[in-house]
């Protein structure tokens, strides 16, 4: 389970804004954050993927704590078991799609399972150029599970791509995370894939949960 209360005060030119959001996740499950633009959900994935400092709070991962204020514990990104998935891929451009997998960890064996699980095996010796964005975010997928990652997050992964490839590519993640057994967080505006691919969802606006629910049976 990964158990999080997390308090970040962020401050532009235009604004000041505060997030505050206490969650248990459960193992396995895809969870899917929603909202408004500006209610914090990048902000939220990005703190428990240790890219944003909290003000204060904690992460628990099982019985590990990745951050807790109390502690002065903080765990920097590269040391936390997780993996994840930017909307413009982050793929490193003058690298095979295999090669960007063997960055993240030079194991062949575990890059060749995945090109197969994300049926990428063709494209392999591929350059991100060559690659379409559905191609290119199965790459970007397969690379975040290659350290077989305890959480998988996902910032608007979708977003860039025409809505046929978005279904196609949306049911395809969900096949994968449900083979792999990973826990995942899944950042949307889309009401569809939140009822489609998710478990439960979490609903925030102006940096405060207001709503949780559930597509469990």
């Amino acid at each position: 389970m990964t158990h999080f209360y997390l308090q970040k005060k962020l401050r532009s030119a235009s604004r000041t804004f505060e997030l505050e959001v206490e969650f248990a996740l459960r193992n396995g499950i895809f969870l899917g954050i929603s909202g408004p633009s500006g209610a914090g959900k990048s902000t939220l994935l990005r703190l428990l993927a240790g890219l944003v400092i909290p003000d204060s709070g904690f992460i628990r991962q099982g019985d590990h704590f990745w951050y807790n204020s109390s502690k002065k514990l903080h765990l920097p990104p590269q040391k936390r078991p997780l993996g994840f998935v930017f909307q413009d891929h982050a793929l490193f451009p003058h690298w095979t799609a295999r090669e960007n997998l063997l960055y993240a960890l030079p194991d062949p064996q575990r890059a060749d399972e995945l090109l197969a699980l994300t049926r990428m095996e063709a494209q392999a010796a591929q350059y991100p150029h060559e690659l379409s964005g559905g191609q290119k975010q199965r790459i970007a997928l397969a690379r975040a599970l290659m350290r077989k990652p305890e959480l998988i997050l996902l910032d608007e992964p979708f977003s860039a791509l025409d809505e046929d490839l978005r279904v196609n590519l949306g049911t395809e993640l969900a096949r994968i995370l449900k083979e792999t057994g990973v826990t995942a967080v899944l950042v949307t505006h889309s009401r569809a894939e939140i009822e489609s691919y998710c478990d439960e969802t979490l609903n925030l606006a102006s940096g405060r949960l207001v709503e949780t629910e559930t597509f469990l049976d």
